[in-house]
């Protein structure tokens, strides 16, 4: 594992970013434009360090104390925004506007303000101003009844659909293109952030298969939800269990080799009738050897079969392992900085602050 050192640096390096404390999202899109070498300062209430569960997140910040019910306290924080280039904020509409911190107030000062905004169900709409988690976000998209087994109930995918593939991913990249923009304009824009725009954005794939009519609505009958024999899981002998996914033909015939089933008779690898037929053909084949053997059947071939690793796992993996894809910060193993970059890389990320700095202190320059 590495080790955290000090070094900022990243492509974003001299970006100067100011975090309302949030949940989820906006604190994850704070830390990773933090990893790409933004200067992050979350403001967040008193007595809120050292932090419990969401510690890790706070990883690369300076972090500020302000009660933002103090007309005073808010205008501290007005002087900080006024020297940065991005504020995030994932609150309900309308509460930074009576805060004094919202858009309007806060551009009126700093032109070039980039403005992101994190919700779940956007700055408008029937819905804009109801509470809701991951889990619902997604149930309104499709996305959530698309994914789980032929006959059962849908399956949450943890978080990762809605919180931060459609939240703070899309919030990333909006905040990044403002940034571009604002470097020919000279000014900056509110983005409204939406999970449920971004849960859409990622399930393109799937709404244009539904289009071409290749995607039912009846779940787990579908090329990806694993209505297909050859995209699913299966159990090894010893109760663990591989992932499969050899779609492209040649890729399949791997599979039936080192499965080593004679492709002579076989029903084609797409006949939907015949799906019930090969699922029951890999299971028994797939229950015949543990997973470490079948992991050395299939290693260093394309046929699309892997070990299905838990998280302990996976901080052993050797591939994950020569990338350095996993660093320890603070005892807590988490992601190393992504994407990486060729001409600008990104520094490990320091461990979260123990204690506040004065917010005065903050971009004192």
């Amino acid at each position: 594992m590495s080790t955290p050192s000090t070094a900022k640096q990243g492509p974003l390096a001299g970006i100067r970013i100011v975090e309302l404390a949030g949940i989820g999202p906006g604190p994850h899109a704070a830390l990773l434009l933090g990893d790409l070498g933004a200067d992050v300062v979350r403001v967040q209430r008193p007595g809120m360090l050292p932090g419990v569960m969401d510690r890790p997140q706070w990883r690369g910040r300076t972090i500020v104390e302000a009660n933002l019910k103090d007309p005073a306290e808010i205008e501290k924080v007005l002087k900080l925004i006024d020297k940065a280039d991005v504020l995030i904020e994932g609150f309900r509409p309308g509460v930074t506007e009576r805060m004094g911190l919202g858009p309007e107030a806060t551009q009126a000062r700093n032109p070039g303000l980039v403005y992101g905004r994190m919700t779940g169900w956007g700055q408008f709409g029937p819905l804009a101003d109801r509470a809701g988690h991951d889990i619902n976000y997604i149930s309104l998209t499709g996305v959530l009844n698309a994914i789980g087994r032929k006959g059962e109930r849908p399956v949450p995918p943890l978080n990762m659909v809605g919180d931060f593939g459609g939240g703070s991913m899309f919030l990333v990249t909006g905040i990044l293109a403002a940034l571009v923009e604002r470097a020919k304009s000279g000014r900056g824009q509110v983005i409204d952030a939406a999970m449920v725009d971004g849960a859409l954005a990622l399930s393109h794939m799937i709404w244009g298969m539904r289009g071409m009519g290749l995607w039912s609505d009846e779940r787990g009958t579908n090329l990806l939800d694993t209505g297909m024999s050859f995209y699913d899981t299966y159990e090894t002998s010893d109760g663990g269990y591989m992932a499969v996914g050899p779609i492209e033909g040649q890729f399949y015939a791997e599979l039936l080799r080192g499965l080593e089933i004679d492709p002579e008779g076989l029903p084609h690898q797409l006949d939907p009738a015949s799906q019930d037929q090969l699922k029951k053909l890999f299971t028994e084949k797939f229950k015949s050897r543990t997973r470490d053997e079948w992991t050395e059947v299939f290693a260093g071939t394309d046929a699309c079969v892997t070990p299905i690793l838990t998280f302990t796992e996976a901080e052993e993996n050797e591939h994950l392992t020569a990338r350095g894809s996993l660093i320890e910060i603070e005892g807590v193993v988490q992601h190393a900085p992504a994407p990486r970059f060729s001409r600008t890389p990104n520094g490990i990320p320091t461990p979260p602050p123990s204690e506040a700095t004065p917010i005065e202190q903050v971009w004192a320059d």
